[in-house]
């Protein structure tokens, strides 16, 4: 188990990655209790009384380590200042936060006995967060659904290791045991996992969205800044050609009907609950790294 692990007390050194709209209270209660940092994004309820809600869910149904991210540039201040409250009140144990300075949400977090992870795709943010006071950084290479940096893990990992004293959380393109082992070997003291948990029975993704996620390869995977104005990965064939940042002439709505996934969808191969899917993940890791004196 690495340190930052043991720290926010899980059992696997995993994050269910939040994700917008379809990351929901079931699935960080199914993370938690499967030994997994489980996450969603406070936007993810449409107001603060109904992230009121979810946060008393999750405390009646596990005592387990949680996160939450709020996304400081992206909600409106009102809504940031009462989401953060609302962290502080109901104690969660990480917040995770993204788009902006996390300097004053660091320092309240902290005097809270919370833990702060900030995620980048390049180490000049990455620099500024850690000056913020986070606790760790995630690295948020290509290939990672939803928005992405254009940095390869296998570089962007050992880099931000190699200059920074925080711990470093792998993102972008983890689906499997194998791929977690190799992203601790690069530095990294947890892998973020997303588009795995798509294909989960507890997620807030439709059926035909779970499906796309199982029946695609990396093939079907579009990097573009056409659909929210910052670049991000979709699933191409909900992408339509006409792109647009708000809406597209075929009505299609970003985020609701034009899917994100990451690369990593390759190696997803059926809909499960998100503890098979843990328990999977689990198997996976240790028979990689039983396999790797052999190699």
């Amino acid at each position: 188990m690495t340190p930052l692990a043991e720290k926010i007390g899980i059992e696997f050194p995993v994050v269910a990655a939040p994700m917008f709209l379809i990351s929901n209270r079931e699935m960080i209660v199914a993370a938690a209790e499967a030994g997994i940092l489980g996450a969603m994004p406070s936007l993810n309820a449409r107001t603060a009384e109904k992230l009121e809600e979810d946060l008393q869910f999750i405390r009646a149904h596990t005592k387990r380590p949680f996160g939450i991210n709020v996304t400081i540039g992206l909600t409106d201040p009102d809504r940031l200042k009462r989401d953060v409250e609302l962290c502080l009140q109901y104690d969660v144990p990480v917040i995770i936060t993204s788009y902006g300075n996390p300097t004053e949400i660091a320092k309240a977090a902290h005097d809270n006995g919370a833990f702060v992870f900030h995620d980048v795709i390049n180490l000049r943010h990455a620099k500024k967060a850690e000056a913020a006071g986070v606790d760790a950084i995630i690295g948020v290479g290509a290939g990672a659904g939803g928005h992405a940096g254009r940095i390869s893990p296998y570089a962007l990992v050992p880099y931000l290791r190699e200059n920074l004293s925080v711990p470093i959380i792998a993102a972008g393109c983890i689906s499997t045991g194998k791929q977690i082992v190799a992203s601790l070997a690069l530095g990294a003291e947890l892998a973020y996992v997303g588009t795995r948990f798509i294909a989960s029975a507890e997620c807030g993704a439709s059926d035909d969205y779970k499906a796309m996620v199982v029946a695609s390869g990396p093939e079907d995977i579009v990097y573009t800044d056409k659909v929210s104005g910052i670049h991000a990965n979709f699933l191409a064939s909900t992408v339509p050609d006409d792109q647009s940042p708000d809406r597209s002439p075929s009505g299609a709505k970003r985020w609701k009907d034009i899917w994100s996934a990451g690369q990593g969808v390759a190696e997803i191969r059926e809909v499960k609950p998100i503890e098979a899917i843990v328990a999977d993940l689990k198997a996976e890791y240790t028979a990689a790294r039983a396999a790797l004196p052999a190699l």
